[in-house]
């Protein structure tokens, strides 16, 4: 038995959506394979941002430029140092003698200091040989000038030297950059007029250097 074609418009039928599936397949082929279309672009790439914290620490010399002492000498960054004897250390002043001791504070720190202040103790007197003086206003009679250059930081009896005095105020400054170097003098006075009533006693009084970094 012999098997008859379909009419040719049957096949025209049946071959064209053969044809457009064809033809979609190439399109997605080809739009698939090609190269991305090129625009316009722009970039910041930063690659190196940090951030960290600096020093402050407080270096001590003597007239001479001589390092004596520094902050850091405790691991508290808070020293305790008696080399520089800020009075003098002189026990056989006269009436009317004066004995001046200068001194420098250096910031050798990264961080400037925002603070920086001179904060005396108690004024104590005590014996020193014999015979020793009845007097019992050593402190009240004695006297301190301290300076830096021409700037008077403070002046008057060690007994009224009572309180922290702010070096920056007084500098007319607002901070000690790093490297920077604070020059200081101080000068001690026995007054004149002192009877034997002041004779072989000594006084002491501790001073402590106070600095600081930002708020």
């Amino acid at each position: 038995m012999s098997t008859q074609s379909p009419p040719p418009s049957r096949r025209r039928r049946l071959a064209l959506p053969v044809v457009l599936a064809g033809s979609v397949a190439s399109l997605i082929l080809a739009l698939g394979l090609s190269p991305t279309v090129a625009a316009f672009t722009a970039r910041i790439e930063n690659t190196v941002n940090t951030a960290g914290s600096g020093t402050l620490i407080m270096q001590e010399s003597d007239s001479t430029g001589n390092v004596i002492c520094e902050s850091t000498d405790s691991s508290s960054n808070s020293a305790t140092c008696s080399t520089i004897n800020k009075y003098g250390g002189t026990l056989t002043m006269t009436p009317g003698q004066t004995v001046t001791t200068s001194i420098s504070i250096k910031n050798i720190g990264t961080a400037s200091a925002s603070s920086f202040t001179l904060t005396p103790g108690s004024c104590t007197q005590s014996a020193n040989g014999t015979p020793t003086g009845s007097a019992t206003d050593m402190c009240s009679k004695m006297t301190l000038v301290v300076t830096s250059g021409s700037t008077t930081i403070y002046s008057g009896s060690l007994s009224a030297f009572a309180s922290g005095v702010d070096i920056l105020s007084k500098l007319g400054t607002t901070s000690v950059a790093p490297s920077a170097t604070v020059p200081f003098s101080f000068a001690v006075t026995l007054p004149s007029g002192l009877g034997n009533a002041y004779a072989g006693l000594q006084v002491s009084q501790p001073l402590t250097w106070n600095s600081s970094a930002g708020s």
